[in-house]
């Protein structure tokens, strides 16, 4: 699921980067506040991520320093971790922000030309 949320997001800033897509910026910003706001809270998370790099203390034995260990590496990045997922939707967000914007951007731009198509200015 979360390729295919990425694959989505990035799909949707080419679009609109491309003029493919364009949103009334009107419209939009209920959107693009919510982006942020999700945005802002997931790089909050990340900021606090380090904390869980702690290693648990499971005791002196070679497994439990072992399980500490991969609780450590998996906390701060390595493998499939809560670092890594907050990463991922952190980049999920930028992309969506971007096509938001790109598409606010095309929308004011084709409104701009024909106001001037329509009043002989083109």
């Amino acid at each position: 699921m979360g390729n295919s949320s990425l694959a989505d997001a990035a799909a949707f800033r080419n679009a609109a980067a491309t003029g493919q897509v364009g949103v009334d910026p009107d419209a939009a910003q209920t959107v693009l506040n919510k982006i942020r706001t999700g945005k802002d809270a997931v790089e909050a998370l990340l900021n606090g991520a380090g904390t869980l790099a702690e290693p648990p203390k499971l005791g002196a034995n070679p497994v439990g320093q072992a399980i500490a260990a991969k609780v450590s590496d998996r906390a701060q990045g390595g493998g499939d971790s809560y670092a890594t997922a907050l990463q991922n939707l952190l980049y999920q967000y930028e992309q969506a922000e971007q096509g938001i914007l790109a598409a606010m951007k095309h929308y004011q731009d084709f409104e701009h030309d024909t106001v001037n198509a329509l009043n002989g200015r083109a």
